[in-house]
Protein backbone atom coordinates (compact mmCIF):
# COMPACT_ATOMS: atom_id res chain seq x y z
CA UNK A 1 0.00 0.00 0.00
CA UNK A 2 1.37 3.38 -0.81
CA UNK A 3 1.86 6.40 1.61
CA UNK A 4 -0.72 8.44 -0.28
CA UNK A 5 -3.03 5.67 0.14
CA UNK A 6 -2.59 5.29 3.79
CA UNK A 7 -2.35 8.48 4.85
CA UNK A 8 -6.11 9.43 3.09
CA UNK A 9 -7.20 6.58 5.32
CA UNK A 10 -5.32 8.28 7.69
CA UNK A 11 -6.96 11.67 7.20
CA UNK A 12 -10.71 9.50 6.91
CA UNK A 13 -10.51 8.14 10.16
CA UNK A 14 -9.79 11.21 12.08
CA UNK A 15 -12.28 13.26 10.38
CA UNK A 16 -14.90 10.59 10.91
CA UNK A 17 -14.62 10.02 14.48
CA UNK A 18 -13.52 14.41 15.08
CA UNK A 19 -15.80 16.01 11.76
CA UNK A 20 -14.93 19.44 13.51
CA UNK A 21 -11.12 18.77 13.02
CA UNK A 22 -12.21 19.89 8.83
CA UNK A 23 -12.63 23.51 10.04
CA UNK A 24 -9.60 23.40 12.79
CA UNK A 25 -6.41 21.99 11.53
CA UNK A 26 -3.93 24.39 10.00
CA UNK A 27 -0.83 22.69 8.14
CA UNK A 28 2.35 24.67 8.01
CA UNK A 29 3.57 26.84 4.90
CA UNK A 30 6.45 24.50 2.89
CA UNK A 31 8.96 26.95 3.74
CA UNK A 32 8.50 25.86 7.07
CA UNK A 33 8.54 21.94 6.22
CA UNK A 34 11.59 23.06 4.01
CA UNK A 35 13.41 24.27 7.10
CA UNK A 36 12.60 21.13 9.28
CA UNK A 37 13.92 18.66 6.54
CA UNK A 38 17.31 20.67 6.61
CA UNK A 39 17.58 20.93 10.39
CA UNK A 40 16.79 17.00 10.18
CA UNK A 41 19.62 16.46 7.55
CA UNK A 42 17.90 13.99 5.49
CA UNK A 43 14.22 13.50 3.46
CA UNK A 44 11.61 13.49 6.32
CA UNK A 45 9.62 10.23 6.40
CA UNK A 46 6.64 10.56 4.13
CA UNK A 47 3.83 10.13 7.15
CA UNK A 48 5.74 13.20 8.74
CA UNK A 49 5.15 15.70 5.93
CA UNK A 50 1.87 14.65 5.61
CA UNK A 51 1.46 15.28 9.07
CA UNK A 52 3.15 19.03 8.48
CA UNK A 53 1.05 19.84 5.60
CA UNK A 54 -2.01 19.03 7.01
CA UNK A 55 -1.43 19.55 10.77
CA UNK A 56 1.82 21.61 11.30
CA UNK A 57 0.20 24.80 12.56
CA UNK A 58 -2.68 23.76 14.76
CA UNK A 59 -3.63 20.21 15.42
CA UNK A 60 -7.18 21.41 16.01
CA UNK A 61 -8.99 19.07 18.37
CA UNK A 62 -6.21 16.69 18.12
CA UNK A 63 -3.62 18.42 20.10
CA UNK A 64 -2.50 17.26 22.84
CA UNK A 65 -2.48 19.19 26.56
CA UNK A 66 1.07 20.06 27.10
CA UNK A 67 3.36 18.73 23.75
CA UNK A 68 3.34 21.23 20.65
CA UNK A 69 4.14 19.64 17.44
CA UNK A 70 3.97 22.13 15.53
CA UNK A 71 6.76 23.53 12.63
CA UNK A 72 7.61 26.69 14.21
CA UNK A 73 7.85 25.43 17.66
CA UNK A 74 10.26 23.07 16.52
CA UNK A 75 12.39 25.58 14.65
CA UNK A 76 12.50 28.13 17.45
CA UNK A 77 13.83 24.67 19.78
CA UNK A 78 16.66 24.31 17.58
CA UNK A 79 17.04 28.53 16.90
CA UNK A 80 17.36 28.93 20.42
CA UNK A 81 19.78 25.67 21.25
CA UNK A 82 16.97 24.25 23.47
CA UNK A 83 18.22 21.24 21.04
CA UNK A 84 21.05 20.54 19.22
CA UNK A 85 20.76 19.03 15.52
CA UNK A 86 21.70 15.20 15.57
CA UNK A 87 21.22 13.29 12.39
CA UNK A 88 19.99 10.04 14.40
CA UNK A 89 17.15 12.21 16.45
CA UNK A 90 14.89 15.13 15.21
CA UNK A 91 12.88 16.58 18.19
CA UNK A 92 8.82 16.67 16.69
CA UNK A 93 7.19 17.30 19.78
CA UNK A 94 8.00 19.81 22.38
CA UNK A 95 6.97 19.43 26.34
CA UNK A 96 6.01 22.13 28.22
CA UNK A 97 5.46 21.00 31.21
CA UNK A 98 8.39 21.49 33.74
CA UNK A 99 7.64 18.65 35.68
CA UNK A 100 7.88 16.03 33.22
CA UNK A 101 10.34 18.03 30.53
CA UNK A 102 10.54 14.98 28.32
CA UNK A 103 10.08 15.57 24.34
CA UNK A 104 8.97 13.72 21.78
CA UNK A 105 11.66 12.50 18.93
CA UNK A 106 11.97 10.82 16.29
CA UNK A 107 14.67 8.19 15.96
CA UNK A 108 15.78 7.67 12.91
CA UNK A 109 17.92 4.95 12.94
CA UNK A 110 14.55 3.17 13.16
CA UNK A 111 11.97 3.53 10.31
CA UNK A 112 8.90 2.32 10.05
CA UNK A 113 6.05 2.12 6.95
CA UNK A 114 7.33 5.29 5.66
CA UNK A 115 7.41 6.59 9.10
CA UNK A 116 9.69 5.90 12.14
CA UNK A 117 9.88 5.29 15.75
CA UNK A 118 8.52 7.81 18.36
CA UNK A 119 10.52 8.29 21.69
CA UNK A 120 11.00 10.39 24.47
CA UNK A 121 13.85 11.72 26.16
CA UNK A 122 15.30 15.27 27.78
CA UNK A 123 16.32 17.82 25.18
CA UNK A 124 19.61 17.28 25.03
CA UNK A 125 20.08 13.90 25.51
CA UNK A 126 19.95 10.52 27.99
CA UNK A 127 17.37 8.04 28.40
CA UNK A 128 15.29 6.89 25.48
CA UNK A 129 11.77 6.27 26.31
CA UNK A 130 10.04 4.81 23.12
CA UNK A 131 6.15 4.92 22.53
CA UNK A 132 4.84 3.69 19.13
CA UNK A 133 6.94 2.17 16.38
CA UNK A 134 5.33 5.31 14.21
CA UNK A 135 3.59 8.65 14.59
CA UNK A 136 0.99 7.39 12.43
CA UNK A 137 0.26 4.89 15.24
CA UNK A 138 0.61 7.27 18.01
CA UNK A 139 -1.59 9.78 16.63
CA UNK A 140 -4.60 7.10 15.75
CA UNK A 141 -3.97 5.55 18.69
CA UNK A 142 -4.55 8.43 20.68
CA UNK A 143 -7.75 9.51 18.48
CA UNK A 144 -9.64 6.38 19.03
CA UNK A 145 -8.55 6.90 22.76
CA UNK A 146 -9.88 10.09 23.05
CA UNK A 147 -12.94 10.22 20.36
CA UNK A 148 -14.55 6.96 20.54
CA UNK A 149 -13.09 4.76 23.77
CA UNK A 150 -13.11 7.20 25.77
CA UNK A 151 -17.13 8.19 24.85
CA UNK A 152 -18.71 4.92 25.23
CA UNK A 153 -20.55 4.44 28.59
CA UNK A 154 -18.84 0.91 29.07
CA UNK A 155 -14.80 0.83 29.55
CA UNK A 156 -12.52 -1.14 30.89
CA UNK A 157 -8.69 -2.26 30.24
CA UNK A 158 -6.07 -4.89 31.12
CA UNK A 159 -3.69 -6.82 29.62
CA UNK A 160 -3.66 -9.53 26.50
CA UNK A 161 -0.73 -12.01 26.54
CA UNK A 162 -0.04 -14.70 24.44
CA UNK A 163 2.99 -17.26 24.64
CA UNK A 164 3.45 -16.09 20.93
CA UNK A 165 5.55 -13.24 20.18
CA UNK A 166 3.16 -11.86 17.32
CA UNK A 167 0.11 -11.90 19.64
CA UNK A 168 -1.94 -9.51 17.05
CA UNK A 169 -1.78 -12.47 14.71
CA UNK A 170 -4.03 -14.18 16.45
CA UNK A 171 -5.72 -11.17 17.22
CA UNK A 172 -6.60 -9.32 13.65
CA UNK A 173 -8.42 -12.39 12.46
CA UNK A 174 -10.47 -12.93 15.63
CA UNK A 175 -11.74 -8.73 16.13
CA UNK A 176 -12.15 -10.01 12.15
CA UNK A 177 -14.67 -12.73 12.45
CA UNK A 178 -16.09 -10.41 15.56
CA UNK A 179 -17.15 -7.31 12.84
CA UNK A 180 -14.45 -5.21 13.83
CA UNK A 181 -12.48 -3.25 11.24
CA UNK A 182 -8.50 -1.91 11.10
CA UNK A 183 -9.53 1.69 9.77
CA UNK A 184 -5.01 2.13 9.27
CA UNK A 185 -2.57 -0.50 8.74
CA UNK A 186 -0.23 -1.27 11.85
CA UNK A 187 2.56 -2.74 13.09
CA UNK A 188 2.90 -6.00 15.41
CA UNK A 189 2.86 -3.48 18.20
CA UNK A 190 -0.32 -2.04 18.09
CA UNK A 191 -3.89 -2.87 17.29
CA UNK A 192 -7.18 -0.61 17.08
CA UNK A 193 -10.35 -2.07 15.93
CA UNK A 194 -13.53 -0.32 15.38
CA UNK A 195 -17.59 -1.32 14.90
CA UNK A 196 -20.30 0.95 15.15
CA UNK A 197 -21.37 -0.49 19.06
CA UNK A 198 -17.43 -0.74 20.22
CA UNK A 199 -13.92 0.16 20.02
CA UNK A 200 -10.31 -1.85 21.20
CA UNK A 201 -7.07 -0.26 20.90
CA UNK A 202 -4.01 -2.10 22.30
CA UNK A 203 0.00 -1.39 22.09
CA UNK A 204 3.45 -2.25 23.85
CA UNK A 205 6.55 -0.54 23.92
CA UNK A 206 8.49 -1.19 20.59
CA UNK A 207 11.59 -1.88 22.52
CA UNK A 208 10.31 -3.69 25.57
CA UNK A 209 11.69 -7.72 25.80
CA UNK A 210 8.86 -9.10 26.89
CA UNK A 211 7.18 -10.29 23.61
CA UNK A 212 3.34 -11.97 23.82
CA UNK A 213 1.94 -8.88 25.59
CA UNK A 214 0.32 -6.02 24.77
CA UNK A 215 -2.37 -3.57 27.02
CA UNK A 216 -5.23 -3.19 25.68
CA UNK A 217 -8.81 -0.44 25.98
CA UNK A 218 -11.97 -1.18 25.09
CA UNK A 219 -14.99 0.82 24.96
CA UNK A 220 -18.94 -0.76 24.40
CA UNK A 221 -22.40 0.69 24.56
CA UNK A 222 -22.43 -1.30 27.67
CA UNK A 223 -20.76 -3.98 30.16
CA UNK A 224 -22.92 -7.08 28.87
CA UNK A 225 -21.13 -5.97 25.56
CA UNK A 226 -17.75 -5.48 26.61
CA UNK A 227 -17.78 -8.91 28.40
CA UNK A 228 -18.94 -10.31 25.49
CA UNK A 229 -15.65 -9.63 23.39
CA UNK A 230 -13.19 -10.32 25.93
CA UNK A 231 -14.90 -13.42 26.37
CA UNK A 232 -15.17 -14.25 22.90
CA UNK A 233 -11.31 -13.22 22.51
CA UNK A 234 -10.65 -15.40 25.77
CA UNK A 235 -12.63 -18.73 24.58
CA UNK A 236 -11.74 -18.54 20.76
CA UNK A 237 -7.79 -17.74 20.47
CA UNK A 238 -4.84 -18.59 22.68
CA UNK A 239 -4.70 -15.26 24.28
CA UNK A 240 -4.83 -14.67 28.18
CA UNK A 241 -7.25 -11.63 28.68
CA UNK A 242 -6.14 -10.11 32.33
CA UNK A 243 -8.73 -7.40 33.44
CA UNK A 244 -7.34 -4.22 35.76
CA UNK A 245 -10.30 -2.27 35.89
CA UNK A 246 -13.96 -1.06 34.56
CA UNK A 247 -14.99 2.37 34.12
CA UNK A 248 -17.33 2.79 35.38
CA UNK A 249 -17.08 -0.04 37.86
CA UNK A 250 -19.33 -3.47 37.62
CA UNK A 251 -21.45 -3.84 40.62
Amino acid sequence: MSASSIEFEMEELLLRIAPELAKQWQGANPELIAQVERIAGRPLPPFYHWFLRRMGKDMGALAYPTLDFSAERILACYAEKLVAPDSRFLLIGYESNEQMPLHVFYDFDVPAREDALVTERDAMGGDLYDRFETLREMLAWGALLRFRVNKMPQKCEGILSSEEPDLLSSLDPLMSSLGFNKPIPTGPRCGIYERHDAVMICKRTPREELLGYQSFRIGGRDAGLVRKILGRIATESALEVEVDEWNPALR
